[in-house]
């Protein structure tokens, strides 16, 4: 549950956004509802990206311009939900029960590619997939 959690927050990540401190407020409400963002408000660009977890394990995460996500895991496993920018965070709202999440997540490199890290310290890089 913890990966599709991080992979979830992976497709939090952006390229164009600035990393921010997180108010205890959010920190205290994660299961808060996020309301979609438009293609045009999102941190994140719609499109496919690739996220190397912590333990170096390969996930998918896909934007779509809608503002819901899909996230696949290394073991096929699938989470789809609805993505926002909140506070200046990537946040995602999956469907269900399962808890969601605001990432924080580093300026892009050269190549694209960023850090996004959890609110419980979990760091995973992010790189968008080449066309």
């Amino acid at each position: 549950m913890k990966k599709l959690l991080l992979l979830t927050a992976l497709t939090a990540l952006s390229a164009c956004s600035q990393k921010t401190e997180e108010s205890e407020e959010t920190a205290a409400a994660p299961n808060e509802a996020v309301t979609p963002a438009p293609a045009t408000d999102s941190g994140t660009q719609p499109g496919t990206y690739d996220v190397k977890m912590a333990d170096g394990t390969m996930a998918t995460t896909v934007i779509n311009a809608d503002g819901t996500y899909v996230d696949t895991s290394a073991k096929g496993e699938i989470v789809k939900g609805l993505y926002a920018r909140k506070d200046g965070k990537d946040c995602f709202d999956p469907e269900g029960d399962a808890l969601g999440g605001c990432w924080d997540i580093t300026q892009p490199g050269a190549d694209g590619s960023f850090t996004a890290t959890s609110p419980e310290g979990t760091v995973v890089t992010v790189t968008p997939r080449k066309k």
